[in-house]
């Protein structure tokens, strides 16, 4: 399993902008379709997105789509959630998560979690 390590989470004004990071050791994050979900509490995991081995086809929540982009250096092993123009609803904590296969589609059960996710709070 690839250990994961999310960062680039805080607080934000509504409108605001976060770039997290997803940074992996052990193993090369390229060899891996990645994905963002997250998690409020008391609900299940969402799906945000999700990006190819090699970077050329990605999946947006349509939450999300327009103001979301996912980005990948496998170079420095990272996967990146540039996020944009947030909003209240976007408060969660966010994962990523890797599939070895072929899929990056939105079912969380389908990848495999390694971190303890970031805190993303957009107050209004």
């Amino acid at each position: 399993q690839v250990q994961l390590v999310e960062s680039g989470g805080g607080l934000v004004q509504a409108g605001g902008s976060l770039r997290l990071s997803c940074a992996a050791s052990g193993r090369s994050l390229s060899s891996y379709n990645v994905g963002w979900f997250r998690q409020t509490a008391g609900k299940s995991r969402e799906f945000v997105a999700a990006i190819s081995r090699s970077g050329t086809n990605s999946n947006f929540a349509d939450s999300v789509k327009g103001r979301f982009t996912i980005s990948r250096d496998n170079a420095k092993n990272t996967v990146y959630l540039q996020m944009s123009s947030l909003k209240v609803e976007d408060t969660a904590v966010y994962y990523c998560a890797t599939n070895p296969g072929g899929y990056y589609g939105s079912s969380p059960e389908r990848y495999d979690y390694g971190g303890q996710g970031t805190q993303v709070t957009v107050s209004s």
